[in-house]
């Protein structure tokens, strides 16, 4: 009989490992290449070997020898940061999970030798877990949508890592932009104040506008100095999201931002692509569809917590010298007298309905964030085109007109000095306009395709993981 089982236990093994996964050539990342290649058009590599590392340093130094746009800041970002490559190293190891998951539980082999009083006894024996190897195809089913999962956490953290690059490089071009136009602006209130000076001693002016003059290049000249510090911030973040150090550093970036687009996206079904698009939300639902089938899984096994079938074949050796053998078996099985399985079935019935309320309320959120966004797009595209279209030229013609009957001797200094505060002023709205627009422009890309922060009632998918596994685990 104990040849009968342990056949049938390698049969049974032998079936599990025809359904046994394999270690994938790129560790997963086939999936996270395709959803960066088609969301935000761009490159990404899994740095696992020697001959990587360099192909990825000859490419980021390579992107490092011209002035960075956005978009080459985003490629040097996806290549170079070493926190996305963690995240694929948690990618890498989700596979292991899966094949982990995959794989038959191994056979127990024991044997022990007895002797005393004259008597000799040997016992083989082979412990299998039935429950374990019956339970395989339903717990390689749930890693398979578990791994799925860790692909598009993988891939999320990369788009998040384009969204974030996208931003800090605006900011750091605006605070260069900002900065050349307060150093024009300086160098301009210096000269005024140094005529106030003159003006005030020969008695031209008073003392209240020689103050004015003074007190308008001492603020240009902090304007300045908090324009330049935002500056070297601004550039340091955008450093270390490239991953950037030494050499890396002195990358040169524009002087301004890139003009507007001549017209704006319309998004007629903005909340339907979002929707359909967000990975945060593809990852719910295979939390969803995960909790689902290990709700099932808790169910099927609710009385049976333990099961171990052991073939025993023993053989004995009496005083007097004659072998006989013994054959049989021995199953192992907790009776469920106090706790029958309801705890853990109605646990996974309840971590379903917070899955299930969690991926509803995120996509309510979604389809909110959506609509404002591209409202917030639309509006700061009109407020910066209003600045380039109507108020910029404007200033202009304001300016020359104001210069030309200076040098008519119509106006005074003090009429053009103060016109050009104005201007300055005016200046400054615009590059902030613009500023807004482009950040607008990334959260309106964030909103469609996912890669913002965690939503603010927190990223629960760990916890909800966790408790799924502790259920199909039983």
């Amino acid at each position: 009989m104990t040849q009968h089982f342990a056949r049938g236990l390698l049969m049974l093994t032998a079936f599990g490992l025809s359904g046994c996964m394999a270690f994938s050539p790129d560790g997963g990342m086939t999936t996270v290449s395709d959803l960066a290649s088609q969301t935000i058009n761009k490159d990404v590599a899994f740095v696992r070997s020697a001959e990587g590392a360099e192909a990825v340093n000859a490419t980021v130094h390579r992107l490092l020898a011209r002035t960075l746009t956005a978009e080459t800041a985003v490629q040097i970002a996806l290549l170079n940061n070493k926190g996305l490559q963690a995240a694929y190293n948690e990618l890498a190891l989700a596979e292991t999970e899966l094949v982990e998951q995959s794989l038959p539980p191994n056979p127990v082999f024991s044997i022990s030798r007895i002797s005393g009083n004259g008597a000799n006894e040997i016992e083989r024996q082979v412990v299998g877990d039935i429950l374990a190897l019956a339970t395989l195809p339903f717990r390689s089913d749930i890693a398979r949508d578990r791994f799925r999962q860790a692909q598009l956490r993988a891939a999320l953290a990369t788009l998040r890592l384009a969204a974030d690059v996208r931003r800090a490089y605006v900011r750091a071009v605006t605070c260069n932009e900002l900065a050349v136009l307060l150093t024009d602006a300086k160098a301009t209130a210096e000269s005024t104040a140094q005529l106030a000076v003159k003006l005030g001693e020969t008695g031209s002016i008073n003392k209240l506008d020689q103050a004015r003059e003074q007190v308008f290049y001492a603020e240009t000249t902090a304007d300045l100095a908090t324009a330049r510090q935002a500056a070297t911030s601004t550039r340091e973040r955008l450093a270390r999201l490239m991953g950037l150090w030494d050499d890396g550093l002195d990358f040169r970036l524009p002087n301004q931002l890139p003009p507007l687009p001549r017209r704006p996206q319309a998004l007629p079904s903005i909340e339907a692509d979002a929707v359909a698009h967000r990975i945060d939300l593809q990852i719910a639902r295979l939390e969803l569809t995960a909790l689902a089938k290990s709700l099932n899984l808790t169910e099927a096994t609710r009385f049976v917590t333990l099961l171990d079938l052991a073939g025993i074949s023993r053989r004995t050796q009496d005083p007097e010298g004659a072998p006989f053998r013994e054959r049989g078996f021995d199953v192992q099985f907790q009776i469920p007298i106090f706790d029958g399985g309801e705890v853990r079935v109605r646990q996974a019935a309840e971590t379903y309905n917070l899955a299930f309320n969690r991926l509803t309320e995120r996509a309510v959120n979604v389809r909110s964030e959506a609509r404002d966004a591209y409202r917030t797009y639309r509006s700061t595209y009109d407020i910066a085109s209003h600045y380039q279209r109507e108020i910029i030229p404007l200033r202009k013609i304001i300016t020359e007109e104001m210069q030309l009957r200076f040098s008519s001797m119509q106006v005074d200094i003090f009429a053009l000095l103060t016109e050009a505060r104005q201007r300055l002023a005016s200046l400054r709205g615009a590059i902030d306009a613009r500023q807004r627009f482009f950040l607008a422009q990334s959260d309106l890309q964030t909103a469609v395709n996912g890669g913002g922060s965690p939503a603010s009632g927190g990223d629960t998918s760990t916890t909800i993981a966790a408790a799924a596994s502790a259920d199909g685990d039983h």
